[in-house]
């Protein structure tokens, strides 16, 4: 067995130039997998069943005296390893079978979006000082950002241009260079406006001249590192002390489209999803938003 481990962990340098650090991983992996053949009695891989690699996923993600159990992701790289033995083996005529070719690894539990609430939003939003150049380009940025569901990215990528303002809508140059046209809700409309009539002009002036709509301080396209920079700092501004990422404002935005009743297939649009399957990951917390307004405003939902 020890041989087996070692000369698949040669081929992975070898050949396939695995990562120091991956290989320090897989091996003790698979040390943990021989010592559970070895405790079941199997002496060679062509002894080991698949109940055998069914049994390790269970002690990896239980645990036992000599190990803590391991989270989805940890398992689920010691089962690829596992899965990446055996058919090393297949292969080099080794064994007859693959008895790991079933056991698939463990999904990790899906991350939800963390929106935050209507009310938080609006303290964020209103946190930037709208009687400077700078907080109006601050408040315009977070305003359309939480009015488009933009990413940063495609938020700081825009140009004037790509706004109309007549017809309230803008287009934002998504994943893969798929463009889509968004609406732009009233209050991003007048933010946006007080910032190309009093503010923008001001910043262009600092600079060398360029289409894109938001400006730092020198004149220039602002950054999407500079844009993570005006969001937290409004999130200190506002006092919120919930976790507020580039992400937040569109999960936000998302959401409570959703809890508003909008249309999952709508909001992949606005998105700009290839899949509505990402989208639907916003209706398990509109969910959960739901049982939490039951659980509270229903006169028998209580003991």
């Amino acid at each position: 067995m020890a041989r087996a481990v070692g000369a698949y962990l040669d081929h992975l340098a070898v050949e396939r130039g695995l990562a120091a650090n991956t290989l320090s991983s897989y091996r003790r992996d698979l040390d943990r997998y021989a010592a559970h053949l070895d405790a079941a009695g199997r002496r060679s891989l062509s002894d080991v069943v698949e109940g055998d690699v069914a049994a390790f996923l269970t002690a990896l993600r239980e645990g036992n005296e000599r190990h803590g159990s391991l989270s989805a992701a940890s398992a689920g790289r010691a089962v690829v390893a596992v899965r990446g033995l055996h058919r090393f083996a297949l292969r080099e005529g080794w064994t007859t079978l693959d008895p790991a070719r079933e056991i698939k690894p463990p999904v990790p539990a899906r991350r939800l979006p963390k929106a935050i609430t209507v009310a938080q939003v609006e303290a964020l939003l209103e946190a930037p000082d709208s009687a400077t150049p700078l907080g109006l380009r601050d408040r315009a940025l977070l305003e359309l950002l939480y009015g488009t569901g933009a990413r940063i990215s495609e938020a700081v990528g825009l140009a004037v241009d790509d706004l109309d303002r007549g017809a309230g809508v803008v287009r934002l140059d998504g994943k893969g260079g798929k463009q889509r046209m968004v609406p732009v809700g009233s209050y991003a409309g007048r933010a946006v406006e007080a910032y190309l009539v009093r503010s923008r002009p001001v910043l262009l002036a600092a600079g060398s001249g360029t289409s894109a709509l938001l400006l730092n301080a020198r004149g220039g396209r602002l950054s999407r590192q500079s844009a993570w920079t005006v969001l937290r700092a409004a999130a200190t501004r506002a006092a919120l002390t919930v976790e507020v990422s580039p992400h937040t404002l569109r999960h936000s935005f998302a959401t409570h489209l959703l809890d508003g009743g909008a249309d999952v297939r709508v909001v992949q649009e606005l998105l700009g999803h290839a899949s509505v399957t990402t989208t639907q990951v916003y209706t398990l917390v509109t969910v959960d938003r739901l049982r939490e307004v039951y659980a509270t405003a229903h006169p028998r939902a209580r003991a």
